[in-house]
């Protein structure tokens, strides 16, 4: 699913509120967790699951074009954690 689709999905669902609020909506909370996840901040959403930063560790890595060994810096990588709800959901639907 797609940014414009979530925001079609939930236009239909709200028919009181304009597509453009809705999509307004939609970016200003992408916004936020971005924004939290940059100040290393954990975001949770109850039933969903929880954002969060990890640090990857510098790491000896290799170029594909030659097959040279290069250091890789260490770096900061979102994760997502699926909650209990999603995780039961999404097991259940395939049996």
């Amino acid at each position: 699913m797609t940014r414009s689709e979530l925001a079609a999905r939930l236009a239909e669902k709200m028919p009181t509120t304009s597509p453009r609020e809705v999509e307004k909506i939609v970016a200003v909370i992408f916004e936020e967790i971005s924004h939290a996840l940059e100040k290393g901040k954990r975001v949770e959403l109850r039933g969903f699951g929880a954002f969060s930063v990890k640090q990857r560790k510098e790491r000896l890595g290799i170029d594909p074009r030659d097959g040279r060994s290069i250091q890789v810096g260490s770096r900061h990588v979102p994760y997502f954690r699926a909650g209990k709800p999603l995780l039961h959901n999404l097991n259940d639907n395939h049996r």
